[in-house]
Formats: C-alpha cells, sequence, structure tokens
C-alpha cells in the first residue's frame, strides 16, 4: 500500500473515530433533551393537579364557611322574629278575649231588653251591673309600627370585592424556583450542600433543606434558616441521596416551590475508632473511663484524613479539665502514649494550648468548652524534594502547613516532618469521663 494510500486510510479512520465521538455527543445531548422535556412536562403536570386540588379544597372551605354564616344570620333573625312576636301574640289574646267578653255582654243586653215587663227590671240591674264590672272604658294598647322590629339585611359588596382582590392575587406560576443547589462537596459519612437564590427579587428570611435516600419516598428536614450551606451528616457511604431546597419569603408563612433535586453521595466512611464509647455510625465518641490514670489516646480506626480536608470536632458534652486532654492529628498510633502532646502529633489542650511535636506554641487559642467547634486544615508544602520520583515514603524534608481554628481564633504553623505522608490519624485523648466528641 503506498503511502498516499495509508495516509487515506488514516485520514479515514480517524473520520470513523471522530463520527462516533460525535454520534455519541449527540446521544448524550438527546438524552439531555429528554430529561429535559420529562421534567418540564412531569412538573407541569404536578403543577396542574397541585392547582385543581388547592383551588378545589379552597372553593369548598369557602363554600362551608359562607354555608355556617348563612345560618348563624338566619338563627339571628329567627331569635329577634320569636322576640318580637310573642307579646304581639299575647296581646293579640288580650283582645281577643276582650271581644268575646263584649259579644256575651252584648246578647245579654239584648235578651234584657226583650224580656217581659216582669223580668225587665232584673234583667237591666244584672247587666248594668256586669257591664261596670268588665270595664268597658279599659282598652289594651297596642304598639304602633314604628315601635315593632322591621327586620332587614344589611349586605353590600364589599366582601365580594375585597375576595375578587385577593383571588386574583392568590397562588403563582414560576417557571423556575427562586433558589437551586449549587454544589454537593462529599464529606467523610456527610455531605456538604451549598445553594444558592437565583431570583434577585426574592427577598429571602429562611432556607429549607430536606434529603432522602433515592430509593425511599419520604423527605425529612435536614436544615431550617438563613445560612446557604449545611452538613448534611450520618449518611450511609456509596448510597445515593437526593437533596432538594426551597425558601421562605420575609413576612411570609409559605414556602416556596422546591428546587430541582440532585442527587450527591458520599464514598468517604464516617469517622470512627476503636475504644471509649463509639454512637451507631462511629462518629462520636464519649470518655467513659473513670479512672484518669488508665487515660490514653483514642485514635481513628485508619488514616482517613487527607490534606486540602476541613477535620472538625464538635464538643458536645465537657468532663473535668486535665493538662493531658488533647485533640489533633498525628502520622502514626502509639499504643502507650498517654495524649497527642507527643513527636509527630499536631494537637490543642482543653485549656488553648497548642503543641507541634511535643512542644508548647506561644500562641494559643480560646479554651475548649461545651458547644466550641474546633478545625484543622493541612497543605502540604515541602521544604526539600521528597525524591526525584516524587513519591512520599522515600522520606526527606517534608512539611505542611497546619490552620488550627477555634471560636474566633486561628493559629498557623508549619509543622516539619521526617518523611512525606499524604494520609493522617486523628484522635483526642480525654483523661476524666464525661467528655463527648462529634468529628466530621
Amino acid at each position: 500500500m503506498s503511502i498516499e494510500a495509508e495516509a487515506l486510510l488514516q485520514e479515514a479512520k480517524e473520520s470513523i473515530e471522530a463520527a462516533q465521538n460525535y454520534r455519541s455527543e449527540l446521544q448524550q445531548r438527546l438524552h439531555g433533551l429528554s430529561q429535559a422535556r420529562k421534567q418540564v412536562r412531569g412538573s407541569s403536570s404536578q403543577a396542574r393537579e397541585a392547582l385543581k386540588r388547592h383551588f378545589s379544597e379552597l372553593q369548598a372551605a369557602v363554600t362551608r364557611l359562607l354555608a355556617e354564616r348563612l345560618s348563624v344570620l338566619l338563627s339571628e333573625v329567627d331569635v329577634i322574629e320569636q322576640d318580637s312576636v310573642r307579646p304581639l301574640d299575647d296581646c293579640q289574646k288580650l283582645i281577643e278575649h276582650g271581644v268575646s267578653t263584649a259579644d256575651e255582654l252584648l246578647r245579654e243586653g239584648e235578651v234584657a231588653i226583650r224580656c217581659g215587663v216582669g223580668e225587665k227590671e232584673d234583667k237591666l240591674g244584672s247587666f248594668t251591673k256586669k257591664a261596670l264590672q268588665i270595664q268597658l272604658d279599659s282598652l289594651p294598647e297596642v304598639p304602633v309600627l314604628v315601635d315593632v322590629p322591621c327586620v332587614s339585611a344589611q349586605l353590600d359588596d364589599s366582601l365580594l370585592y375585597a375576595v375578587r382582590e385577593r383571588v386574583s392575587r392568590h397562588g403563582s406560576v414560576s417557571s423556575h424556583p427562586p433558589v437551586q443547589i449549587e454544589e454537593l462537596q462529599e464529606r467523610p459519612g456527610s455531605v456538604l450542600v451549598r445553594w444558592c437564590k437565583v431570583d434577585d427579587e426574592f427577598a429571602v428570611q429562611d432556607y429549607r433543606l430536606q434529603y432522602r435516600r433515592s430509593v425511599s419516598g419520604q423527605y425529612e428536614d435536614a436544615y431550617i434558616g438563613p445560612e446557604q450551606e449545611f452538613l448534611v451528616l450520618h449518611l450511609d457511604p456509596h448510597t445515593d441521596h437526593l437533596f432538594r431546597v426551597c425558601a421562605r419569603g420575609e413576612g411570609r408563612t409559605e414556602w416556596s416551590p422546591w428546587s430541582v433535586p440532585q442527587t450527591g453521595y458520599t464514598t468517604l466512611a464516617p469517622h470512627g475508632s476503636e475504644g471509649y464509647i463509639l454512637s451507631s455510625r462511629r462518629n462520636i465518641a464519649m470518655r467513659s473511663d473513670s479512672s484518669p490514670s488508665k487515660a490514653g489516646v483514642l485514635y481513628s480506626n485508619a488514616p482517613t484524613y487527607f490534606c486540602g480536608q476541613t477535620l472538625t470536632f464538635k464538643i458536645s458534652a465537657t468532663g473535668q479539665v486535665d493538662k493531658r486532654d488533647s485533640i489533633g492529628l498525628c502520622v502514626g498510633c502509639e499504643g502507650e502514649a498517654e495524649s497527642l502532646q507527643r513527636d509527630q502529633a499536631v494537637c490543642i489542650s482543653t485549656n488553648g494550648a497548642v503543641f507541634v511535636n511535643g512542644k508548647e506554641m506561644t500562641n494559643q487559642l480560646p479554651s475548649v468548652t461545651l458547644g466550641s467547634a474546633v478545625t484543622f486544615d493541612m497543605e502540604v508544602v515541602n521544604l526539600l524534594p521528597v525524591s526525584n520520583n516524587n513519591n512520599l515514603s522515600d522520606g526527606g524534608n517534608f512539611k505542611l502547613r497546619v490552620t488550627i481554628g477555634s471560636g474566633n481564633r486561628e493559629v498557623v504553623f508549619d509543622w516539619l516532618l521526617d518523611q512525606g505522608v499524604d494520609c493522617l490519624f486523628f484522635g483526642c485523648s480525654l483523661a476524666h469521663p464525661g467528655w463527648k466528641v462529634l468529628v466530621f
């Protein structure tokens, strides 16, 4: 085959490979379009159902309220009618009784007038006496119409106008939620979730973060507050979790629509240690030994801290302070050591003193108390090349830039080591019972 033919063949192969890559990219974009269309269709369907359900419930509630109000007003009319008619009925009975008495008296008078001469005097006398007893000049008082209740209903259109105004502004439809998840960052046994506001006109009072396993159906609250990031703890490694966030506007009680759920997971096992009393997830340790003479260092079960991470010790309970107390990081485990205040370790004591390779620094941090959060950050800084092939295990002068923060203060220093390391153990030494430390 000639050189020109080989060149054409190579060019054809490259074109075929490029076409395959191009087709693969287009197929991925088609899949993305399909997912986008599915999201639009699905969210639109959910929005329709939510609107129909809400307005149906609202209509039923308003109808019930109007029926209840109508019943109350009709009852008031019934009470007024009954109270007003009762004295009129009594007056009517009195008048009807008087009419009956007058009719009877008239009949007796006519009989007395028509009777014979012998009986007339007695009849007329009896009739006259009875007429005087009846008091024909005494008449019952009948109320004039202006004194009698005239029941009416006071109704106006102000309610209808107010309802019309409120209904016209009730509810809204948006194409995008006001907040979206911005970043999911894995941490040991946890995921750091960051979100941002995407609607500049939406004044946020609080955010609400929820999460759930991707295989389960119920979301649970992880955080409610003004911050825009939160570390979701107690997550099993290599397990997908869905995260979503919404917001509540200033002066409002209802929450905004949820952000598009994002899938996140952590491949890092939660920090755990052998010894003491550990929580079920092995990221909380409590010092339970009542004998200070048996105090030792509680190490992580593996060198799980890597440079570039932030390691946090959160103090959730305190005990008696001891000069040997310390929390920090070290190169290796020394089973006989009673404190991290030793060579190949950096730590902070409960009184705030900072130790590097067993020596106390002049800089000091605030004392460790209930609720304190102590953070360790490290980055690699080499004094001399570790080796020609940059293998950390080959030894050489090696240092780490360490930042320890506690409260509103921090110290920064260089930690010189005899050999290069890429991962470290963490641990704590607490002499007395009662201390409880959360690591994340």
